[in-house]
Formats: structure tokens, sequence, C-alpha cells
């Protein structure tokens, strides 16, 4: 292993994405790998199955509420692009809503001859007459914005209306005549991870270049992000200083005033109130005040918080266990709802604030959860206590349902307004929460599902997911490509829960942060050598996946644990960690893996870097490497430069590169289904 990151990398020239000769390296290894897996049995069937689960009719069309309308974004065969269309409540409770469509983006597409991806929309309140709509270029992060006349159906043209050129940021109502605007294109230049560092009022009719400037931040900060609440009338800044610290500024008055809060906290604003989550224990009054462990979440009154964050009146909503941690929060017009994991299943509680404090009360009994896993929204968090409630499970489709919380805050009533049809034949399967025993003694929790009467010989073909980064929890999900393309096969999939996820708050992430990072491979490997121990499976038909962070876990099975997999899927990866701090927002996690630049932390890095740990005298399972020439998130160069290496040795090394799809690799439901059933028939033929 070198103790520096590579002076002399032979395949330096792979980084640079578009250039002819990194473009023909990149055809004709794809075009290899399509001629080699599309030739398998099985593959004809996989990409069908696929396609057909992405594009099926009866998808529930998942929407939210503005104003009397129900706004969403639909693809299927007939738009692989999509549509944002808009219905009423009453048409959507039927069983064949009619929808008015608003932006055809395939048509759009074909006009502009641009391959347009959507990336969503923004209404103006309280008029909703107009809407600022974000696109994207084959799918990267960098996109455009443009104003819709929603009673016409016209493009407002500049310069009466707001356009943003392509560029990472956003434009962000404050009312009919004035955006927020934020833009990696700024005059002023974007922070080093490549995000916007100004945020500007732009007033409509006049030259984006007179736009007044509102906050700027230092180019070393990862970025600065606009928010405006058009009902009250308030303006939110939030200053991100690295992926883990931030400051929330509020524009009050034409002054922004900073909220004196931890800097590693999460804060969400919502009418008189503040919510703030911590990831370190925190005493804002001194030795003389409470002590909040990290992991909970405290909330107090904006003004008094805004006057003294130190002083003022918190009240701690949710103080975590060993056992529990904080997924998600939600405000409603009077209630704050938390979602929270207790051994990494899914609880939900509602707060409310009365005369006498803040009043809790647990949902979870009737919410009927189980096994699996719920999210909660707020259907109109300005005049409604009414949640949309969307639960899915390994082996249970998504229902979605309206649950509407009683005004006493006591009790909840659920209707279900649409359930989505089964997508595979699960009789016979089951599911179980498993716990494997880490390297230094940590219990791991892990999911397996596949058949309830399975052969504990090792025969069964079994495939292990991770991710294990950046504070992000895997909880149970109805996925139909998983399940068509390996369950109904009679295979077994697994979950893993690992170290620096977030399925027991923070505690968690933070035990495998940067010089620690080694915890999540241990981890990982560790679930891995249990299903081959209790007989699940065996090494030759054990393989593993793992996307963007998860696909350097996987990396770092390619190179640190090889002998324990026969097959590994790498898509969209880091993998080069001596380099990706410069490649693309790179620079941005540095608060998770560490700087390479500095030698000390180089040290730690080195060792979980698998482009430089590569060692060409142990062996290598079989390995699949899929990224987008249009990820503009992380780097292609990382997938390029590993396949071009492990090519160079021998290995067994199938590589596929999509031309579009950003950093989610694919656009179209035809692009994801040669995305996942090229990876699937790749998983099939090595483990099978």
């Amino acid at each position: 292993m070198s103790d520096a990151p590579m002076q002399t990398d032979p395949y330096r020239w792979l980084e640079e994405v578009e250039s002819e000769q990194a473009l023909d390296w990149v055809r004709e290894r794809s075009s290899a790998s399509e001629q080699a897996l599309q030739a398998t049995s099985r593959y004809p069937q996989l990409h069908a199955g696929i396609q057909d689960a992405l594009e099926a009719s009866d998808r529930i069309p998942l929407v939210s509420q503005v104003g009397d309308h129900l706004y969403g974004f639909w693809t299927d065969a007939e738009h692989p692009r999509g549509v944002w269309r808009r219905t009423t409540w009453e048409s959507y409770r039927s069983t064949d809503p009619s929808w008015e469509v608003l932006v055809d983006v395939d048509a759009l597409a074909r006009d502009e001859d641009v391959p347009w991806v959507w990336q969503g929309a923004s209404i103006l309140r309280p008029t909703l007459d107009r809407a600022l709509v974000q696109l994207s270029r084959g799918g990267s992060d960098a996109g455009t914005t443009r104003e819709l006349d929603l009673g016409t159906g016209d493009w407002v043209p500049a310069p009466e209306g707001f356009t943003k050129g392509e560029a990472k940021g956003r434009l962000a109502w404050r009312d009919r005549d004035h955006v927020y605007l934020t833009t990696a294109a700024d005059p002023l230049g974007a922070t080093r991870s490549g995000y916007p560092r100004a945020a500007r009022l732009w007033r409509r009719g006049t030259p984006v270049e007179q736009a007044e400037v509102v906050h700027t931040v230092p180019e070393e900060d990862l970025g600065l992000f606009a928010h405006h609440d058009q009902q009250q009338d308030r303006t939110v800044l939030r200053r991100a200083l690295a992926f883990y610290r931030e400051q929330t500024l509020v524009l009050t008055g034409g002054v922004v005033r900073p909220l004196e809060l931890p800097d590693s906290a999460d804060s969400s604003v919502h009418g008189d109130h503040v919510a703030v989550r911590l990831r370190h224990a925190w005493s804002p009054a001194g030795e003389d005040g409470p002590d909040f462990p990290a992991g909970s979440l405290v909330v107090a009154p904006l003004a008094q918080v805004l006057d003294d964050a130190a002083g003022a009146a918190w009240t701690p909503l949710f103080v975590p266990d060993e056992r529990s941690a904080l997924v998600d929060l939600t405000w409603t017009a009077t209630q704050l709802v938390t979602t929270t994991l207790s051994d990494v299943r899914h609880t939900v509680q509602a707060h409310r604030w009365t005369d006498d404090g803040w009043r809790s009360t647990d949902l979870t009994d009737a919410l009927d959860i189980g096994l699996r896993t719920v999210g909660v929204a707020a259907v109109d968090d300005d005049d409604s206590d009414d949640l949309w409630l969307v639960t899915t499970g390994f082996l249970d489709p998504m229902t979605l349902s309206l649950a509407h919380l009683d005004d006493a805050g006591e009790g909840v009533r659920v209707e279900q307004l649409k359930a989505a049809p089964a997508r595979f034949d699960a009789a016979g399967m089951a599911v179980t929460q498993e716990w494997a025993v880490s390297q230094d003694g940590t219990r791991v929790p892990y999911w397996q599902v596949g058949p309830a009467d399975l052969p504990l010989d090792g025969t069964t073909p079994a495939v292990l997911h991770g991710y294990g980064g950046f504070e992000h929890a895997l909880t149970p999900a109805y996925d139909p490509i998983v399940g068509r393309s390996w369950l109904a096969h009679g295979h077994v999939h697994v979950v893993a829960g690992i170290r620096g996820g977030g399925e027991f708050g923070p505690r968690w992430h933070q035990a495998a942060l940067q010089e620690q990072r080694h915890r999540a491979y241990e981890d990982f490997v560790a679930v891995a050598r249990d299903l081959v121990g209790r007989g699940v499976t065996s090494v030759p038909h054990l393989g593993t996946t793992g996307r963007s962070n998860g696909g350097l876990l996987v990396g770092n099975m390619i190179t640190g644990y090889p002998e324990d997999f026969g097959a590994v899927v790498c898509q969209v990866p880091l993998l080069d960690m001596g380099r990706y701090h410069h490649l693309l927002a790179g620079a941005s996690w540095m608060a998770e893996y560490g700087d390479p630049d500095d030698p000390e932390q180089w040290e730690w890095l080195r060792t979980f870097s698998p482009y430089q740990r590569f060692d060409p005298d142990r062996p290598t399972p079989a390995v699949y490497l899929a990224t987008s020439t249009r990820d503009d998130r992380v780097h292609p160069g990382h997938a390029r430069k590993m396949a071009a290496l492990l090519e160079e040795h021998g290995r067994d090394v199938t590589y596929w590169e999509n031309t579009e799809g950003g950093h989610g690799g694919a656009s179209t439901a035809a692009q994801w289904a040669t995305w996942h059933a090229l990876a699937w028939a790749f998983l099939h033929e090595r483990l099978a």
C-alpha cells in the first residue's frame, strides 16, 4: 500500500469526463459488457420485468397539495421523461383520476433537442398562478429554472420571466415580483465544493446582474441555500459550513440574524418555534442548565432563540437511548410529528403545543406499522394537521393513506387512499431481523428476506446490500426490482445496518467517521460471515451491492475482504480516496472521510481507498462497475480508473457507463431497466 496518494497515476486521463480518448475507452467496454450480459439467458426476462414494474399504470401517483389542487410528477411508457400534472381531491380519490398536464418533459426535450430531466417545481403563493420549474440536462445536479404561467400553460419569457442558467443552485419565491437566487455561476464564484456561496434578491424585469446580494459565505464553506416561507413571509438561509456543520440565519427587517445554536445541529423553523436535532450533547445554559444528549430533539420559541438561545426555554421532545434514533420530523399546522427507530423499527409520535407546554402522544400502535417503514409528510403545514402516510415493507407493497390527527393531539384516524398491487409472488417468503457480531464485539443488525423454508446448507445464492455512511438508515422497503430480479428465483436478499449509517442515530454514524471508517467495513464483513456461518449461503454464492458511499463500501470488500465474496456490484462509487476531494463535489465530504492532503489524515484514508489499496497478489472476486457520464456529484473517473486497474491485472471485471442519469445512474424507465438488468444478470451468472 502506498504511503501517499498516487503521484503518478497511469489512469488519470480517464478523469477527463468527455475527452474523446476517455469516451472511446468507455464505449468499447460498455459495448462489450452489454453484448456479454444481454446474451445471457436471464437478461431479456430481467429487463422486461423491471421495465414493466417501473412503467406500470397502477403504481401509486404520489402528490402534494397546493391550494385546491394535488400536484405530482409521473412517468410511464408514453412519457418516459415524465409529466408534471395536477388534479382535484375528488378526482384523486376515484379509481381513475383525471389529470391536467402542466409540463410534458418528453415534448420539451424533443422540441429543444435536450435530454431534460425533471428536478421539481415551486408554486407562487397565495395566487397559485405561477411556478418555478427546475430541469437538468441528462440528470446532473446542475440544473436550470424557468417560470411557468399556470393559467396559460406558457413559459414566461425573459426579461419579464425569471430564468436561471445551468448551474447548481435554485430560485425561491419571495413574492410575485421577487425571487431569491442562489447559483454556482454567480459572479462572486462558487464554493470549493461547487455550490452557491451568495444569495441574491432578484426583482422581476431587471437584469440578473443587478440582483441585490443578501448574504455571502466564504469559499471554504460547503454552500449557501435560501428558503422563503410565503405564508409566514419569513426568509431562512442555511449556511452549510461543512457536511455536518451549519448555521441557520433568519432574515428579519432587512437584517440577517444567526440562531446561536451548535453548528453540528440541524434546525427547523416553523411558525413561532424552532426545533433542533443535536448531533452532539448540548448544555445551552452551561453547567447550571439541562444537558441534552446527542440525538435529542429540542424545541423552543423562535423569538427567545433569536434573542438569547442559551436562555431560551428548551423542551426535549425526543431523547434517545442505546436502541433508538430520530430519523425525521414534520410540522403540521399545530403539531410536530416525529418518526423514530427502535431496533431499526419505525415508531411515530405527535407533539402539540398547549398552554401547559408540549404534550406528546405515541401513534405507533394506531398506525399499525409492524415491520414496515413509514414516511409521514404534512398535507398542508399552514392550515391542516393531516398527514400523508406512506407505508412499505420488504414483502408489503406501498400504501398511501391520510392520517387525520384529532384536535387534542391524542388520537389519529387513518383513511387509506391508494394501495399498490404486488409486483412479485411473495408466497413462501419470510422477513427476519438478525444480528451479527463485529470484530470489536458490537452487535450489528441486518434484515434477511428469502424463502421461509430456506435450506441452511450454503447452496442458496444471496446478495448483501449496504451503505454505512452520512447517518443514512436502511429500513424495510418494497422493491419490485429486487423482488422480480432476485427473490422470485428463490434467492436471498440481505440489508445490513452497519455503523456509519443512522440506524441508531449520531453515535452509530460517528462510530465510523474518518479514522474509525474501518468499523463500517468490519461490520459489513461480519454480516457476510454470519450468513455463511449460519448456512444461509456460501462464499461462492455470496454477492454484494452498493451505490455511491455504498460503492466505496463494496470497493473495500474487493480489496480488503476479497476472500469473503463471490461477486461485487459497485455503482457510482467513490474509490480513489487520494483524489476524491479534487473531483466535483468531493470536497464537501471531507467531514465524513478526511483530507488526503493532510499527511496524518492520509494515514487513515489510505486504509480504505480501494484504488490505492489494490494488491495484485491477493485474489479478486468478480466485479461489476457502473457509473454515469453525467454524474456531476461523484466523478465517473472513480469507476473508470478502478476498472482499468483491475483489467490491467487480468481480473474478472465488467464495466458499464450510462451516458445519462447523473448520480442516480439513469433518467428514464428504459434506462433504469438496462441499469438494473445488467447488474442482476451479472449476479445471476457469477453466483447462481
